[in-house]
C-alpha cells in the first residue's frame, strides 16, 4: 500500500509535518477553499501540490472533486458545471495527480447522529443511529414515507428517544445530521436543509444512477485521454435517508454502476467503514470482487451497538465487524497481481479514515471525524498488518 493520510489545506489543525511523522507517504487532498462548481486552475493545483512535496510526500489522489447538485439531477444548467468540472480534471492530471475521488449522494457527503460517541476506553468517535435519524425526519423535519426507509423498531424508538431529549440534546442531534464536509455544502439550518431536499422531488434511484451514468459517459473518455481513473464513493450510511435516493450502498449496486460505463476509468473508491455500515455487506468479500477497479481505498472499521434499529459506530480500527487483516491481505494479493501484469504503479493508496478522537486531540478544533492521533494509531496497524503479511509470506 502507499500509506496515505487526509488534509484539508493550510488551515487544517493537522499539518502537514503531522502526517509526514505519522508515517505517510502521501496526502489525499483536495482545494477546500473552492467551492463547488468552480473551476479549479492549474496555477492553483500547482500551488496546492508544491506545499505537499514541500513536505517529502506526493499527492496522488484528489478527495474530493464536487460535483454540482444540478449534474446529480440532470437540470439543463449541468452543461455548463460538466465543461468546468472537465477542464479541473485536465487541469490535476497535468499536475500528476492519478485518482479523482468524488461521491454523487445528494445534498450531503456523510451523515451521523453524534460526533464524540463515547467509547469504553473514553476515546470518542462518530455514531449513526437509526432511531436518531427517524427522530430528525419526523420531528425536525417533518418528512413523510418514513415507513418506505425506516423499520417500525426504528420508528418506535425515534419518537421514545425524541422524547427524552431536551433542548440542547434535540440541538446537538440536529447540528450533528446538518454538518457538512468542507467541499460540498456549508452548514445548514432544518428549513434551508429541506429546501435542498425538494430539490429532489420526482427523482428515484434510477433516475439518480441515470444521471450517474450520463455524467460518467461524459468525464470517462477524458480521464482515459488524461491518465486518471475516477473513483466514486460508496453511500455513507449505505441506506435511504431524508427521502433522497441511494445509488452505491451495496456491490450489486456498484455492479450495475460498472456494467453500464465499462470504462476502465471507472472505479470504485473501497470504502471499509461504509460498506460495513449495512449488515448484510461483507466488505472483503466486496473489496475481492472489484479489486481490479479499486485505485484508491479508505479503511476504517464499525460496530452494530443495535442490529434492530441499525446503530452503528466507529471503531479501532482492529476491533470491529471489518475483518483488517483479511482486507490488508485482499489488497496486497491484489497488488502482487498489478506487479506481476507489469504496472507501472501496482501500489493502491490506503488512507486510515475516521479515527478515535483522543485525549489531546479534544483540545484542538479539527474536522468531525479526522483528529490526529487515532488515525496516525490506526495508519501505524495497517503498516504492520502488511509488514507481518509479507514476512509471513516471505517464510512460507
Amino acid at each position: 500500500m502507499i500509506p496515505s493520510f487526509r488534509w484539508f489545506g493550510p488551515t487544517d489543525v493537522v499539518t502537514l509535518q503531522h502526517i509526514r511523522q505519522a508515517g505517510a507517504r502521501s496526502v489525499v487532498t483536495a482545494l477546500h477553499d473552492h467551492s463547488c462548481g468552480s473551476l479549479w486552475s492549474r496555477e492553483a493545483i500547482a500551488n496546492h501540490r508544491q506545499l505537499v512535496e514541500n513536505a517529502d510526500m506526493k499527492w496522488h489522489v484528489v478527495e474530493s472533486l464536487p460535483i454540482h447538485e444540478s449534474i446529480k439531477q440532470g437540470k439543463p444548467e449541468s452543461e455548463r458545471y460538466l465543461e468546468i468540472y472537465a477542464e479541473s480534471m485536465r487541469n490535476l492530471a497535468a499536475e500528476g495527480i492519478d485518482v479523482i475521488c468524488y461521491n454523487f449522494m445528494p445534498v450531503t457527503d456523510w451523515t451521523r447522529t453524534e460526533l464524540a460517541h463515547p467509547l469504553s476506553d473514553t476515546s470518542t468517535v462518530l455514531l449513526c443511529d437509526g432511531a436518531g435519524l427517524a427522530a430528525f425526519e419526523r420531528h425536525v423535519l417533518d418528512l413523510g414515507d418514513l415507513e418506505t426507509r425506516y423499520s417500525a423498531d426504528e420508528l418506535l424508538a425515534g419518537d421514545q428517544l425524541w422524547e427524552t431529549l431536551d433542548d440542547a440534546a434535540k440541538d446537538r442531534l440536529t447540528s450533528a445530521i446538518l454538518l457538512g464536509l468542507p467541499g460540498t455544502v456549508d452548514n445548514l439550518s432544518p428549513t434551508e436543509f429541506k429546501s435542498m431536499l425538494a430539490d429532489y422531488d420526482g427523482i428515484d434511484a434510477a433516475t439518480l444512477r441515470s444521471n450517474l451514468v450520463r455524467f460518467l459517459e461524459y468525464v470517462t473518455p477524458i480521464a482515459e485521454e488524461i491518465g486518471i481513473t475516477m473513483a466514486i464513493h460508496p453511500d455513507d450510511p449505505p441506506r435511504p435517508l431524508f427521502g433522497l435516493p441511494r445509488v452505491l450502498s451495496t456491490g450489486d449496486d456498484f455492479q450495475k454502476i460498472v456494467d453500464a460505463v465499462p470504462s476502465k476509468a471507472n472505479g470504485l473508491t473501497f470504502c471499509s467503514g461504509s460498506f460495513g455500515g449495512r449488515l448484510e455487506n461483507n466488505p472483503v468479500e466486496i473489496f475481492e470482487r472489484f479489486a481490479e477497479r479499486i485505485p484508491f481505498a479508505h479503511f476504517r472499521n464499525v460496530q452494530f451497538l443495535n442490529e434492530d434499529t441499525n446503530t452503528f459506530c466507529e471503531s479501532p480500527h482492529l476491533d470491529g465487524r471489518v475483518d483488517m487483516i483479511a482486507l490488508v491481505e485482499a489488497l496486497r494479493n491484489e497488488e502482487q497481481r498489478r506487479e506481476e501484469e507489469g504496472h507501472s504503479c501496482p501500489l493502491i493508496p490506503v488512507r486510515p479514515d475516521h479515527g478515535r478522537e483522543l485525549i489531546d486531540d479534544s483540545t484542538k478544533q479539527s474536522y468531525a471525524g479526522y483528529s490526529y492521533q487515532g488515525r496516525a494509531i490506526a495508519l501505524a496497524e495497517l503498516l504492520a498488518i502488511e509488514k507481518t503479511l509479507n514476512r509471513t509470506s516471505l517464510k512460507g
